[in-house]
């Protein structure tokens, strides 16, 4: 199974942890299992997963903690499972770096087109480290270069900047589309290929991110500016 996507299960239930485990293995992915946060680090020690399916309430440390972990060591896919009404929950969980959110109990058919769509825009191409360079598109925002075929983000002396995949996509949407008026929806299809819903805020909660990432003065953005009642508009330095 050379090539198919590792995805790391981690939920404390264990039905729930079975069941989901055989629905995706039976889909062609390579599929591991933790019962706890502990558990998590310790299957990521021997190797990182492509993906983790995180549950928020677990046992001790939990998945708002664990996915902060997760963010700020490797670039992973994570998809937060949340409670059916716990709104607050899924926005703490995209804030925590999340990439996206399915609620329990959910139907198997709905978690796979979201595992599908995360990992669409997190695996980077098995060759885009040896694509020459001219092949490898960079686009400068601000002091910062986009890399895209190499999915980095990097800082005016050329360090790492790190980026969830989310903010990726949004940075490379704004910058395939500079000076255009983009609402949440046409942004939510560019970033997620499916439609906006009114109660998800992954789009602000990104874009704020990003903000604080390259805006000299995040309070103040003048690279990502926000169009009142619509969406955002990114206008590059050059014709600022």
């Amino acid at each position: 199974m050379e090539g198919a996507a590792r995805v790391l299960i981690v939920e404390d239930d264990r039905s729930v942890r079975e069941m989901t485990a055989e629905y995706l293995a039976s889909r062609g992915y390579v599929v591991e299992k933790a019962a706890s946060s502990e558990a998590m680090r310790e299957a990521i020690a021997v190797r990182v997963p492509d993906l983790v399916l995180l549950d928020l309430n677990l046992p001790g440390e939990d998945g708002l903690s664990a996915a902060c972990h997760l963010r700020e060591r490797h670039g992973v896919g994570i998809i937060m499972v949340t409670g059916a009404t716990d709104l607050a929950d899924r926005v703490a969980g995209l804030e925590a770096g999340a990439d996206d959110y399915v609620a329990k109990p959910f139907e198997p058919r709905e978690l796979l087109a979201r595992v599908k769509s995360v990992l669409r825009r997190t695996r980077r191409p098995i060759a885009a480290e040896a694509r020459p360079a001219a092949e490898s598109p960079r686009v400068r925002i601000g002091r910062y270069t986009l890399d895209v075929a190499a999915h980095r983000l990097l800082g005016p002396a050329g360090e790492d900047i790190a980026l969830t995949p989310m903010e990726f996509s949004l940075l490379r949407a704004f910058t395939e589309h500079p000076n255009q008026v983009l609402d949440r929806d046409r942004l939510f299809r560019l970033t997620r290929g499916r439609d906006w819903s009114p109660l998800d805020r992954s789009v602000d909660i990104g874009v704020a991110r990003l903000r604080r990432r390259i805006e000299p003065d995040p309070d103040r953005p003048a690279l990502i500016r926000t169009v009142r009642g619509t969406g955002y508009r990114y206008v590059p330095a050059e014709v600022q």
